[in-house]
């Protein structure tokens, strides 16, 4: 079984019982750190159950690009385009993609801005590689990772996990992270959320660098 599909059970799986709150809690937390303009162009990468895409197409301008939302899993986005539909949030608004994460389904240097909530410990390194690839000069990525010191997943999630992730036990380790992995300027916050601690990080993608 590939990566892909296996990831893609998991969460069809946990899709009917997932944990929104934590999930708007992740969100808000990312957005406000990474901070897109009204009229940019945004992936949200392994989107989930659409937490990260559905509050930024709330606040976002009817001329705007959709929000590209894309993950592995069915139930996750059928569960997303519910949640959608039920928050009266324009159709047209976010482009909701049943696709890998990796490689993001756009031309090179298209976005300004890539997100990735609770997933990137999933993808691995190579996901990295292929945001500066898809994001312009300049452009923005914005990721979370849960805190190496509360993390506990169970069997079935440790087995997915990605080896070359190593999860940051501080701010310091994700912005020391994100600028081995190309990117500049990187910004982290630790946020605790009831029993865990999730470690948000901004970063820029450098012009001249592929």
């Amino acid at each position: 079984m590939t990566q892909s599909a296996a990831l893609a059970g998991v969460f069809d799986d946990l899709a009917p019982a997932y944990d929104h709150e934590h999930h708007e809690e992740v969100a808000r937390a990312l957005l406000a750190l990474t901070g897109p303009a009204p009229m940019d162009a945004v992936a949200d990468v392994a989107c989930g159950a659409g937490a990260v895409s559905l509050r930024l197409a709330r606040h976002r301008p009817a001329g705007a690009p959709p929000v590209l939302a894309v993950d592995v899993s069915p139930r996750m986005i059928e569960t997303g385009r519910a949640r959608a539909a039920s928050s009266g949030v324009r159709r047209s608004a976010i482009d909701w993609r049943l696709a890998d994460a990796v490689p993001l389904p756009v031309a090179d240097h298209c976005l300004d801005v890539v997100l990735c909530a609770s997933s990137l410990h999933f993808l691995g390194g190579r996901a990295v590689a292929d945001w500066r690839r898809a994001l312009r000069p300049g452009g923005r990525v914005g990721f979370t990772l849960p805190s190496a010191t509360h993390f506990r997943p169970s069997a079935r999630f440790r087995a997915l996990l990605a080896a070359d992730v190593p999860l940051p036990g501080s701010a310091e380790e994700a912005c020391a992270w994100a600028a081995a992995g190309g990117f500049t300027d990187a910004v982290s916050r630790v946020h605790v959320l009831g029993g865990r601690r999730v470690i948000v990080t901004s970063a820029v993608r450098p012009a001249g660098r592929p």
